[in-house]
């Protein structure tokens, strides 16, 4: 059995494997201030909930944290209450993935392992996009290699945004409007949220892949990523739960010496 754990800016995502399954998977919001107690009560519930009836001894802990004040709590949580030492994802860690990025380090642990699981899905280039707080777009070469990626601000992000600066101007449902041409506030900014998103997307896609060459595969993960995909058309698969499957990939790579470089 293994925990995974993604903590990302706006929810952390926790899954429980059973050997390659995904059995067990919650989504909170991530608070930046929560304390190793809090998190080990909120847990307690979730996991007495699913029938898994605290003290859980996984085999492992495998985390992607890019919320570095949760780092000691996100740590403390492993040791304490799942009495194991957490495989952190970072600088030194086998991911079995070269990156070609100029400082490695910069790269966020959520892009390498979702990178990880989308080579491995493919076994040829691909991109990823992963819709989030920010929406990054992720490239992986055909030699399985990290290239690097963009950074665009995410979709919520973005509504928030014209929200907070324009006087007569406030957030909506994110949900695809009847048609382009919006009859009312509500439908015009879901037409340039959803469309416009879309088009930010497809355009960034179609540049790379024409800078690249190697007619690379796209795979989408996020909370907006099913709603952007409908209506994309070079997104090919939505995979909510990406960032938990690579970081399994990673926890088996680094409990095999012989697993990979």
């Amino acid at each position: 059995m293994l925990v995974a754990i993604d903590v990302g800016n706006t929810h952390t995502v926790i899954g429980v494997y059973r050997g390659e399954h995904l059995a067990y998977h919650w989504r909170i919001a991530t608070d930046r201030v929560r304390t190793y107690d809090e998190h080990r009560a909120l847990l307690s519930v979730l996991l007495a909930e699913a029938g898994l009836i605290p003290p859980l001894r996984p085999e492992g802990v495998a985390v992607a944290c890019v919320v570095p004040p949760l780092d000691s709590a996100i740590e403390q949580l492993a040791r304490e209450y799942f009495g194991c030492e957490p495989l952190m994802v970072g600088p030194g860690v086998r991911t079995g993935l070269p990156i070609l990025y100029e400082n490695p380090k910069d790269v966020g642990a959520d892009r390498i392992v979702n990178a990880v699981a989308a080579f491995e899905h493919f076994r040829s280039a691909c991109i990823v996009v992963d819709f989030g707080t920010a929406t990054t777009f992720d490239y992986v070469t055909a030699r399985g290699e990290y290239a690097g990626g963009a950074i665009a601000p995410g979709l919520g992000v973005s509504m928030e945004a014209l929200a907070a600066h324009a006087a007569r101007l406030f957030q909506v449902e994110l949900a695809r409007p009847p048609e382009a041409i919006g009859r009312t506030t509500v439908h015009a900014l879901q037409s340039g949220l959803i469309f416009g998103y879309t088009g930010l997307v497809d355009g960034l896609v179609e540049r790379i892949q024409k800078e690249r060459g190697e007619g690379a595969h796209v795979l989408a993960t996020g909370g907006t990523a099913a709603l952007i995909a409908r209506e994309s058309a070079t997104i090919e698969e939505v995979d909510e739960f990406l960032t938990l499957k690579g970081l399994r990939l990673v926890f088996e790579r680094n409990r095999r010496p012989d697993s990979g470089p």
